[in-house]
């Protein structure tokens, strides 16, 4: 458990696709915003974990059109993503609240966020590799069965989602004392 949570930390302190998606809903929607994108991420992996444990991944792994499929698709929401904050950051906004810190994207609903989580990390080909093969090297040896790969999955994506709330709590306060008048 030691060296599975060590090799955890490590792997989620790095920063990567969460993490960035995790900033921008913050800075959209503030802290409730990263916070519930945080959550959409780790539902995500839950599904991952889940998949891993049940044999499901290896079938995907084993099939390269799906697994292909499954690269475009995570590909294509990102792209999606960033051209939809480039759209919000091009537009002309309301000069009132572009002064206050408040452009029209500001309050990035908690549902939106939540669902971007989600699909960006199911979206998210690596994921699927990562689970199946980080997973089984820490369960005893001849137990490979479904509940301790289960339970080490969701551990890791309770670590996650502390992480990801813990970097929204902080870009928020730091987006709080930039917005500062003085």
């Amino acid at each position: 458990l030691g060296a599975f949570l060590g090799v955890s930390v490590l792997v989620i302190c790095t920063p990567g696709q969460d993490t960035a998606l995790t900033i921008r809903s913050t800075m959209l929607g503030g802290r409730r915003g990263g916070i519930f994108t945080a959550l959409g991420v780790s539902t995500g992996q839950s599904i991952w974990a889940l998949a891993a444990s049940a044999g499901v991944v290896a079938i995907l792994l084993a099939s390269e059109p799906v697994f292909l499929a499954l690269r475009l698709a995570g590909a294509a929401y990102l792209v999606f993503l960033g051209v939809q904050s480039l759209w919000a950051a091009l537009r002309p906004h309301d000069e009132r609240r572009v002064i206050a810190g408040l452009t029209g994207s500001r309050h990035l609903e908690a549902t939106k966020a939540y669902r971007q989580g989600v699909i960006s990390n199911l979206g998210n080909p690596k994921m699927a590799a990562f689970f199946p093969s980080l997973l089984p090297q820490f369960v005893p040896a001849g137990d490979p069965t479904f509940l301790p790969l289960l339970l080490l999955g969701l551990l890791f994506c309770s670590l996650t989602f502390v992480w990801l709330s813990a970097y929204a709590v902080v870009v928020a306060r730091a987006g709080d004392l930039l917005r500062r008048s003085r």
